[in-house]
C-alpha cells in the first residue's frame, strides 16, 4: 500500500507536468545591447575576404557583411545596401550608436557601399575586391565623409515594438 505522502508528491509531480505542457513558452528577452552585439560580431571578421555576392564567413561584400552581422544577432534585414538605406531607420549622424548602419555614394547618385559603424568615428567594411573587410574613417573631409549619404538602424525597438520605415 502506498503511503499517503506518496501519493501526494506522485501526483503534485503530474500536476506540474501538466502546468507546464499547457502554458506557452516565455519570450526570450531582447539581447541588452544588439547594437555592441552587432558591433562585435563585425569587428570579429575585419581580414575576411571581399568576395562580391558573398554573405558568409568565406567572404563578403559591403551589404552581405551587414546582412550576415545582422542574422548573428538575430534581425533580418534586406539584401543590397539600397534596400538596407530604405527599411531601416534613419539615425542623424550626430546620434550614431555602435551597431548603426552608415551608407554611401561611391560610385552612382544612389546609395551603393554600406558599413557597420563601430564607435570613435569608424565603421567595419568591405570595400572592394582585392581588399578584405576593413576599418574606415568618418573624419571630416575624408574619403567617407565627403560620399555619407546618411545612416539607419534595425537593432533598436525591431522587431517587436516597430515596423522598419
Amino acid at each position: 500500500m502506498q503511503k499517503p505522502r506518496a501519493r501526494l508528491a506522485g501526483a503534485l509531480a503530474v500536476l506540474l507536468c501538466l502546468a507546464a505542457c499547457a502554458g506557452k513558452p516565455p519570450r526570450a528577452p531582447p539581447p541588452p545591447n544588439t547594437g555592441a552585439t552587432i558591433a562585435a560580431l563585425a569587428l570579429s571578421l575585419v581580414g575576411t575576404p571581399y568576395h562580391f555576392g558573398g554573405a558568409d564567413a568565406a567572404g563578403f561584400d559591403c551589404s552581405g557583411l551587414a546582412l550576415y552581422v545582422h542574422e548573428r544577432a538575430g534581425l533580418t534585414i534586406p539584401r543590397t545596401a539600397r534596400e538596407q538605406k530604405r527599411e531601416a531607420r534613419a539615425v542623424p549622424l550626430a546620434q550614431l550608436a555602435p551597431g548603426d548602419l552608415v551608407f554611401f555614394r561611391i560610385h552612382s547618385r544612389g546609395v551603393d557601399h554600406v558599413g557597420i559603424y563601430t564607435g570613435d568615428g569608424r565603421f567595419v567594411h568591405a570595400p572592394r575586391p582585392g581588399v578584405p573587410v576593413t576599418y574606415g574613417d568618418l573624419g571630416e573631409g575624408g574619403y567617407y565623409r565627403q560620399r555619407f549619404a546618411g545612416a539607419g538602424r534595425f537593432w533598436e525597438g525591431f522587431p517587436a515594438d516597430l515596423s522598419p520605415r
